[in-house]
């Protein structure tokens, strides 16, 4: 009786007079059990030296087991992604400053770099001032932007840095035909052709020319700033920034700086963002405004966002998938593993008990195995379709219905997993592992008959995006993100 007089509170919301924190003390307990659990514990107790050698050791082999071409797609884009994302870290991740017009600065430094070294403009500084003068100048456009916006928050900040990013690419399109007082017509940035034959990187007499040797370079690059946001992070100032981003108004009572932190996080991003952009002009023998639109902005900030604001690691982490899960999806081969690998690890991660995992695991193999029994004995049109090439597409055949004519189906497929992902976001206990099991499937079936031909284009941005999605249902503060804990 007192049970049924209890009321229910959702389990979503705060139970009052119940310490939520000792309330979920088993399920933290649970997340460090297993090996999931001891690689999480062996990860969080690792020193920082040894944190950034697992990721050093395998970067460094990486030259050395694969082609030029996959060393620029994977290594060296990857890379650069990686420091951009450690400069926007900066600004939002530490500093809790929506800048929308981050990749201005990028372009900054790599205008500046193509200036004074290439043939367009006929300068050839060494590398080690241009890029001194790249990360000067980026720096210098950071304060200036950060002076007026040091005020602003949230939105308002977002529109000013907005359009700041968009007023870079007006600039560079139309710098070509300035005229100076005393100087006459100056071209800075090509116009709508871009900066072109930027000079190789010269350091010290190093003359950079092939792709590994950039690859080397930009690596080395990358620990630096690495090392250095790492010892900011921890010093006064990293700590104070953070408690800007928590709450600027509680920072501020607390006798912090907040409008000169905030100058800082520009200053700061804005160079490290002019470093990536030298490294990108020398790198591409150009500089082009295309290459500095509002894609590249979202690319960087789901590198953040999914690696976890603030996290150092998960910036690396990030920069890996947002990069390397589209350039793997170009290929169909590879584009079946990463989809099936992906659908396996979703499956492992988020069913739980295990009785739960193989009903659901079972359940699908039995329903696959089943349809295409009954197709090839009733419905030899659901078989009559091509498999693709390779070995794991050859034994998905065997499991999954491939109709000779499967467009129209495939789209009503498509539709129909939306729906039961939606769903399943409805659905608890059994109830929603047994829809679980025609989710996968009808998935899977509007992979091999629709989006697997499809990879080179949408389906690949689709997919990351849905990785996207899943992965911040699951984490919302990213991979490597502490979740906030509020009192309530």
């Amino acid at each position: 009786m007192a049970d049924e007089l209890t009321p229910q509170v959702p389990p979503d919301q705060p139970r009052i007079g119940v310490d939520e924190w000792v309330a979920s003390v088993e399920g933290r307990r649970e997340r460090y059990r297993g090996p999931v659990g001891w690689a999480r514990r062996a990860w969080d107790t690792a020193p920082p030296a040894v944190r950034l050698l697992a990721f050093l050791v395998p970067a460094a082999i990486f030259p050395l087991v694969t082609t030029e071409g996959n060393l620029f797609r994977y290594g060296l884009i990857t890379l650069v992604y990686a420091l951009l994302g450690l400069g926007l870290n900066v600004t939002v991740g530490f500093a809790g400053l929506l800048d929308l017009g981050y990749i201005a600065f990028f372009g900054f430094g790599a205008y500046t770099y193509g200036f004074v070294a290439s043939t367009h403009t006929g300068r050839h500084w060494q590398a080690e001032f241009a890029i001194l003068l790249a990360i000067a100048v980026a720096a210098l456009v950071g304060l200036i932007v950060g002076f007026p916006s040091r005020r602003l928050v949230g939105d308002y900040l977002a529109i000013v840095t907005l359009f700041f990013g968009q007023a870079f690419v007006v600039f560079v399109n139309n710098a070509n035909r300035i005229d100076f007082p005393f100087i006459g017509h100056t071209d800075l940035t090509g116009g709508a052709n871009g900066l072109d034959n930027i000079d190789p990187l010269n350091v010290f007499g190093w003359v950079v020319n092939t792709t590994k040797e950039y690859y080397w370079f930009t690596l080395g690059a990358f620990t630096l700033v690495m090392i250095l946001l790492y010892f900011v992070s921890e010093s006064r100032t990293g700590r104070a920034w953070k408690a800007l981003r928590e709450d600027p108004l509680a920072a501020e009572v607390m006798s912090m700086p907040v409008n000169r932190l905030k100058l800082m996080a520009f200053v700061f991003g804005a160079a490290i963002a002019g470093f990536a952009g030298a490294i990108y002009g020398s790198v591409q023998t150009g500089a082009f405004p295309g290459d500095f639109d509002v894609g590249l902005l979202i690319t960087i900030y789901a590198i953040v966002i999914l690696g976890g604001a603030g996290s150092l690691a998960g910036v690396i982490v990030g920069a890996l998938i947002v990069n390397g899960v589209p350039e793997l999806l170009r290929d169909p081969n590879q584009a079946e593993w990463v989809f099936y690998t992906t659908l396996v690890l979703l499956v492992l991660v988020k069913v739980r008990p295990w009785q739960k995992l193989v009903a659901v695991v079972g359940g699908t193999l039995a329903l696959g195995f089943a349809l295409v029994a009954i197709a090839n004995a009733w419905f030899p049109r659901w078989t009559a379709g091509q498999p693709g090439e390779g070995k794991l597409a050859h034994w998905v055949s065997h499991w999954m219905l491939l109709p000779s004519h499967p467009t129209q189906i495939a789209n009503w497929a498509y539709a129909l997993t939306i729906a039961l992902i939606l769903v399943l976001t409805l659905l608890r206990g059994w109830a929603r592992t047994i829809v679980m099991i025609p989710t996968i499937y009808v998935a899977a079936f509007a992979w091999e008959n629709l989006l697997l031909e499809q990879t080179a284009g949408a389906t690949r941005f689709l997919l990351l995006g849905a990785l996207l999605v899943v992965l911040m249902n699951a984490r919302p503060q990213g991979l490597f993100g502490t979740a906030r804990v509020e009192i309530v």
